[in-house]
């Protein structure tokens, strides 16, 4: 994460938790960041950038808001991607439960996705 422990400029309009936000946003588009990443706990981070644990806590909420991280209980906090992961997802589970209703096998399922991807 030596990224984000550089994430901090004093001299920048935004407030810190804004720059702590907007790096990890930039990092994940650079892929410098990718879903699965564990990041580091709010007091870890809070430590390394000589912040107050309420600072980076609001930047971790405003991301975890706008799903590019997410929280796993004690398993801890990791990149969830820019969101592309997860609406792709979504619309996997619709899928499988509309082809499920309509009787589809697995094999005849994935052969429609396969064929209308290669079009």
């Amino acid at each position: 994460m030596n990224g984000l422990s550089a994430a901090l400029d004093p001299a920048a309009s935004s407030p810190p938790y804004d720059q702590i936000r907007s790096r990890v946003v930039s990092m994940v588009k650079g892929r410098q960041l990718t879903p699965g990443d564990r990041m580091p706990t709010v007091r870890q981070l809070a430590n390394d950038l000589g912040l107050a644990v309420n600072t980076v806590a609001r930047a971790y909420r405003e991301l975890e808001q706008a799903g590019v991280i997410e929280t796993r209980g004690r398993a801890g906090t990791f990149v969830a991607g820019d969101g592309v992961e997860r609406e792709a997802k979504a619309a996997a589970a619709a899928y499988v439960a509309r082809v499920r209703a309509l009787g589809l096998d697995r094999d005849d399922a994935l052969a429609l996705v396969d064929r209308l991807l290669s079009s």
